[in-house]
């Protein structure tokens, strides 16, 4: 495009924006819908109106522009050239309009109705439980319905609005909205008791002369700057859920590599101590998932906003980072 014809552009652009000053946009509607429609007649039936008002306020809109933009008889109705012209921008400012009122009104609902979440049981107890009081409080017409499982859920085909999930590799791509909460260290830990007992490890290798409380049977990859280190600790208990591994650790079984979101609270109250400040075991993140269409729901996007906000507050992770 040249020179002259941006300039040529802009100041068509802004003399469509003076007209659109002096038009109804409810005449603008109603034409529309009668060009959509094919005929006066069916955009009146479409929109439960009189045929008489359609064609008085398109004729008015003609009236306000100066230019003729249906030719219309009795069993014909065509666009004039200007008429074709005008209805694409006409279209465009409807839908603009239309979406401008949409965005209004979700900002002006109160959110109301059931929400349903979805997460594995130990984000629903270190992640969801924490803060859904506080949602429920902030939000008392929303009925929160919470189901914890490991088992993948299929969240459109089961009907859930929201899904929290932590993961250590990044989840693929799918239709559904991904929005990241909080990337937290996996950490070891270990109760006071079982370091008293069997000695604290100085170095990651010192790792394979203790007991480890393992999720599977893969060896342990500890990261420190750019070192890493690989350790087998003995295999003392195997379990693939972290709360049971935190039960154990807490007990005096051995060393667990955990979430630091997990053991948060053994460590405050001093039922754990870290094992090896400074390394850790990877980082796990914990993500919202949602169908894009349940995200314009009041209630979920409140749901949404309040969880983004507190997940942030808790585990480090500026809101603003993850924007939907």
């Amino acid at each position: 495009m040249t020179n002259d014809d941006a300039v040529a552009a802009k100041i068509e652009t802004r003399r469509f924006l003076l007209w659109t000053l002096t038009v109804n946009l409810n005449d603008l509607y109603l034409f529309v819908q009668a060009v959509d429609a094919g005929s006066m007649s069916a955009a009146a039936r479409r929109l439960d109106l009189p045929k008489s008002t359609v064609s008085k306020r398109v004729a008015e809109l003609e009236r306000t522009l100066g230019a003729r933009l249906v030719h219309r008889t009795s069993r014909s109705f065509r666009l004039t050239p200007v008429g074709a012209e005008f209805f694409e921008h006409a279209r465009a400012s409807v839908i603009e309009a239309e979406s401008a009122r949409d965005a209004v009104l979700r900002q002006a609902a109160e959110p109301a109705g059931i929400v349903r979440i979805t997460s594995s049981v130990p984000v629903a107890q270190h992640i969801l439980a924490p803060c859904l009081p506080a949602l429920a409080v902030a939000h008392p017409k929303l009925l929160l319905q919470i189901h914890a499982s490991d088992r993948l859920v299929d969240i459109a085909q089961e009907g859930f609005d929201i899904a929290v999930r932590s993961h250590f590799a990044p989840l693929p791509d799918s239709a559904l909205v991904q929005r990241p909460l909080a990337t937290a260290p996996i950490i070891a830990v270990a109760s006071p008791a079982y370091l008293a007992r069997a000695g604290t490890p100085a170095t990651p290798a010192g790792l394979a002369q203790h007991d480890g409380l393992h999720p599977d049977q893969q060896p342990w990859r500890l990261e420190r700057g750019d070192e890493t280190v690989e350790v087998a600790p003995r295999i003392r208990l195997q379990a693939d859920e972290s709360t049971l591994l935190l039960q154990a650790a807490t007990a005096g079984l051995g060393i667990a590599c955990l979430p630091d979101w997990i053991a948060g609270a053994a460590l405050a109250s001093g039922a754990l101590a870290r094992v090896l400040p400074g390394w850790r075991a990877g980082t796990v993140t914990t993500t919202l998932l949602m169908p894009h269409r349940r995200g314009q729901l009041p209630g979920v996007r409140a749901a949404v906003e309040f969880l983004a906000e507190h997940v942030a507050a808790h585990h480090g992770l500026d809101p603003d980072d993850a924007r939907v």
